[in-house]
């Protein structure tokens, strides 16, 4: 129980922080689905006010009519238009700089209050590393949009979503640290047999990144690809891509590398085999965990993982067929930072020992 353990304002402040990266990341999908992530062209407007007269809106849209995705994109976009996009990546940036605040002030009143233990400063440090490195990213992110092409590259676009998942990835591993101390080692080999699923759920972990950062990349426009169209809104099918399995523009391009990172048909090629080996694992897991005697927490995560793949599956094949609505992509969104949790969650419980046994 949070309310009974010492360190409960931490744990607090680290869940809290956990919740507003899941927030920057669904307001980030949103941002992305609605082509709004270069309305805001320079880095210094970030934490400001919005513009609040009609005099400061004009100004603001006469700096994005200079950049590259107006003059060759939108072109005939008005000045309501442009309110719209620009709303969801103030929104975005807004929420970046909340997270700011909760992190610092919150570090500096848990200070005070003497509730930092010396043993969590390493931790500390290194989380605001990474919360000023996914800012910086962030505008890096931007910055290849706003020079001659008129779209985010979908390298840098997966390195910003991955640096947001690491970040929580890493607070909410400190936070289960801080939840659940070490427990006295128990003497019975009935309450280690889930160790018997850590490397499982690791490799699962492990494939589960590679699918997030491919998912991504069909999010994403693929540089070099001149009909800038991204491997999301083609072959809108499924189980086939058209009319094959394997069509021959998955390998149109002269080498491995290119057809899986910079060609768009193999790039939702390979997103959809990982989506087959993910659940291939969560298959393994489910069979070998029902083997055994599982702790509570063990049980839980992979109760967990079976319907969140089980729900990000069939939402993937709904975003595909209709073409990437907004809601269904933040749904998709979603459901991999879900996964994505419940995997750290697992992988957490499953090398550590306890004592309580779910009975099945």
């Amino acid at each position: 129980m949070i309310s009974q353990n010492p360190n409960k304002s931490v744990i607090y402040w680290l869940l809290s922080g956990c919740f507003l990266v899941y927030i920057m990341v669904v307001v980030g999908c949103i941002t992305r689905l609605t082509h709004s992530g270069l309305s805001i062209t320079d880095w210094s407007f970030m934490g400001s006010l919005p513009p609040l007269s009609e005099q400061a809106w004009l100004e603001r849209f006469a700096k994005y009519q200079e950049s590259p995705e107006f003059i060759k994109v939108n072109y005939a976009m008005q000045l309501e238009e442009f309110k719209h996009i620009f709303f969801w990546e103030y929104i975005h940036r807004m929420i970046g700089r909340i997270m700011m605040y909760v992190f610092s002030i919150g570090l500096v009143v848990l200070i005070i209050r003497k509730k930092i233990d010396k043993k969590m400063l390493p931790s500390l440090i290194l989380l605001f590393f990474m919360g000023a490195m996914q800012a910086v990213i962030g505008w890096w992110m931007v910055y290849s949009g706003l020079q001659q092409k008129p779209a985010v590259s979908h390298f840098r676009l997966a390195t910003h979503l991955m640096s947001a998942f690491t970040l929580f990835a890493f607070t909410f591993w400190f936070a289960l640290k801080l939840l659940n101390p070490k427990a006295e080692t128990s003497t019975s080999s009935v309450a280690n047999e889930g160790y018997k699923l850590k490397w499982w759920s690791l490799l699962f972990f492990i494939v589960l990144i590679k699918q997030i950062i491919f998912g991504a990349f069909t999010a994403g426009y693929v540089e070099g690809d001149a009909s800038k169209i991204r491997p999301g809104h083609i072959f809108n099918s499924w189980p086939k891509m058209g009319d094959s399995w394997m069509p021959e523009q998955v390998t149109m391009k002269d080498s491995f590398y290119l057809n899986v990172f910079e060609n768009a048909s193999g790039i939702q090629f390979v997103h959809r085999t990982l989506a087959i080996v993910v659940v291939i694992l969560l298959c393994i897991i489910w069979y070998k965990s029902d083997k055994l005697k599982l702790t509570v927490s063990q049980y839980r995560g992979v109760t967990f993982l079976i319907y969140g793949v089980t729900i990000q599956f069939i939402l993937g094949v709904l975003t595909l067929v209709y073409q990437v609505p907004v809601v269904l992509g933040v749904l998709h969104q979603t459901g991999a930072f879900f996964l994505f949790a419940t995997s750290v969650y697992l992988i957490f419980h499953t090398f550590r020992k306890e004592e309580k046994i779910v009975e099945h």
